[in-house]
């Protein structure tokens, strides 16, 4: 189970790597773009790369994290947990299981 953690945090950290780089690459086409239809002055840089990189990192970022619980084996630990504590998926605490 440990090896498959450590794989898991390896893959993830590959993956915000890349993601960071995605991030950098659709700053600078924004960028180019809106140089083609207005003058950029500092204050349209820094409001589009903060933008353009913090929504990317931010919505990419929530996947990979949701990737490495799965991967890391967290999902079936709470699954697992649920099951042996009585909850069902539709209807939160089961009867059965109350005392």
């Amino acid at each position: 189970m440990s090896t498959d953690r450590q794989t898991a945090l390896a893959d993830f950290r590959r993956t915000i790597k890349w993601i960071a780089v995605a991030g950098v690459l659709m700053v600078i086409g924004a960028l180019l773009y809106l140089r083609l239809f207005i003058p950029l002055n500092a204050t349209i840089v820094v409001a589009t790369t903060g933008g353009v990189f913090f929504s990317v990192l931010l919505g990419c970022g929530l996947f990979a994290a949701a990737f490495f619980s799965d991967k890391s084996g967290l999902d079936q630990q709470v699954a697992d947990a649920a099951k042996r504590d009585g909850f069902t998926r539709d209807r939160g605490h089961s009867p059965e299981k109350s005392s």
